[in-house]
């Protein structure tokens, strides 16, 4: 019984994704430029534990090695 939910679930899922991509209003035009993809407006990669004001002095000025 769990064998047949599961490859019901699965396939019913990919159909979904099927219909959904085929629904897409860009596949029915042909050479037209796509729109331009959004880019990330964040602040980029945080690390854990680093300064963000130190970005601008170097790595090792948020741990004071450049101090000397």
């Amino acid at each position: 019984m769990v064998d047949i939910f599961a490859l019901a679930l699965s396939h019913g899922l990919i159909a979904l994704a099927v219909w959904r991509l085929l629904q897409r209003p860009d596949l029915d035009r042909e050479g037209e430029a796509t729109a331009p993809r959004r880019t990330p407006r964040g602040q980029g990669m945080r690390v854990p534990g680093a300064n963000p004001d130190a970005e601008s002095e170097g790595a090792g000025a948020a741990r004071g090695e450049n101090d000397a």
